[in-house]
């Protein structure tokens, strides 16, 4: 990974209003946002309304007229699209308006690019780029070599430029196979977490809602917490006791966004996919965000796609302690908790809960085991929960709640 480009940009944003898109205002907030936490500016905005966006040049002659203004008038020195832009697009842009172009797709890779630390986060940033930069080849060469270096340049993918598509294909396809390797490593690591009986569960929402911090206050993970999207991007798992006794573990994954790219959600699906394999999803709401209804639909979207239907919900209204936060309800949850993970409010409840709902779990058994088979005794206090034990002429008396696998092993 090349280190942090200092380069400054300061970029017009631009965006498309169209009747059946999100309002294209709180998109280029949050499109600003991005830009900042890549290390932009934004110079200033211009959004279109228009039926569809323009299939060739993304908006219309007149607005590229007006981009172009704008860009001498604060001295910019590039934009940032709201969209994903084809090639045709980038390219009839780079050459209308001659300066850096770039989009939310290729912003969200260089923030990507920045905050990937593991082995596993890097393949992943490194396929994203190479597969998005692919088929952008030629434009990307002639836009970023006109400005050098800043947003859209850092990372893995940044030497690639300078190769051919088929040694970007053959990069591409040992990126895939080192994946693999990652995605068997952490499917026998499942497996292990699933012989010791112990519950999973995944922490989710929306990008900036509290997801690491919640981790930090009940685990003491010390996961990096800022206020910024996308401050963690590899998954941290870790044990929490609960007050009862019991265990469970606790994994934080990276946020969702309104407009993330399917090719992005397949290239992180490795990390993603703790989702799919928990035994429950808290879902995380920034309670105090105006936008926390449509943040919710967009996380519920996103887990559809990953096939994390099904799953036992708890949604966390998180940020009581801010005065903005609203009464907000949630009926596609199994449960809800209002908290706040930063001051610890309503975390009781949230144990607790999650206490009841592993006793739920849990399989009512009386038994006589046999004197030579004593260690499925440890196996029941480790795992379960033994209520009584005596032991008898025939053999070990137990009385125990115990999860279903370790019932089925039971004589």
């Amino acid at each position: 990974m090349e280190p942090w480009n200092k380069t400054e940009d300061r970029v017009i944003l631009v965006g498309v209003q169209t009747q059946d898109a999100v309002n294209a205002e709180d998109s280029l907030d949050e499109l600003e946002l991005l830009l900042e936490t890549a290390g932009g500016i934004a110079a200033g905005r211009i959004i279109q309304n228009r039926e569809a966006v323009h299939p060739g040049t993304y908006v219309g002659k007149g607005k590229i007229e007006e981009i172009s203004v704008l860009l001498e008038a604060t001295d910019a020195n590039g934009i940032v699209c709201d969209d994903e832009l084809s090639p045709a697009q980038l390219n009839n842009l780079e050459r209308e308006l001659g300066c850096k172009v770039m989009d939310r797709t290729l912003l969200i890779l260089d923030i990507f690019a920045g905050r990937a630390t593991s082995s596993e986060g890097k393949i992943q940033v490194e396929l994203a780029q190479l597969k998005y930069r692919a088929v952008r080849l030629v434009g990307l060469r002639e836009s970023l070599s006109r400005l050098g270096g800043g947003i859209g340049t850092r990372g893995p993918g940044e030497k690639k430029l300078e190769t051919d598509r088929r040694l970007i294909r053959t990069r591409i396809s040992a990126l895939k196979e080192e994946l693999r390797q990652v995605e068997k490593h952490r499917a026998l690591i499942r497996q292990g977490r699933e012989k010791n009986g112990l519950k999973t569960a995944a922490i989710v929402g929306y990008t900036n809602a509290g997801k690491s911090t919640l981790l930090n206050t009940l685990t003491g993970a010390e996961v990096l917490s800022e206020d910024k999207l996308f401050a963690t991007l590899d998954p941290t798992t870790r044990l929490l006791t609960l007050p009862d006794g019991e265990q469970m573990l606790l994994t934080d994954t990276v946020g969702f966004i309104r407009k993330l790219p399917h090719h992005l959600v397949e290239a992180f699906k490795s990390t993603l996919e703790e989702a799919k394999y928990a035994d429950y999803i808290l879902h995380v709401v920034d309670a105090a965000n105006p936008d926390a209804e449509m943040q919710m639909h967009i996380v519920y979207d996103t887990l559809r796609d990953l096939g994390a239907e099904g799953k036992p919900v708890i949604t966390l209204f998180n940020k009581q302690d801010d005065p903005c936060a609203a009464a907000l309800h949630d009926l596609r949850a199994d449960h809800t908790v209002r908290i706040s993970a930063r001051t610890g409010e309503g975390l009781d409840g949230l144990l607790g809960l999650l206490s009841k709902l592993l006793s739920e779990d849990l399989i009512t058994v009386e038994r006589i085991l046999p004197y030579d088979q004593g260690g499925l005794v440890s196996q029941v206090r480790k795992y379960g929960k033994l209520l009584e034990e005596e032991y008898r002429p025939e053999g070990i008396f137990i009385r125990a709640k115990v999860p279903k696998d370790l019932y089925f092993r039971l004589p």
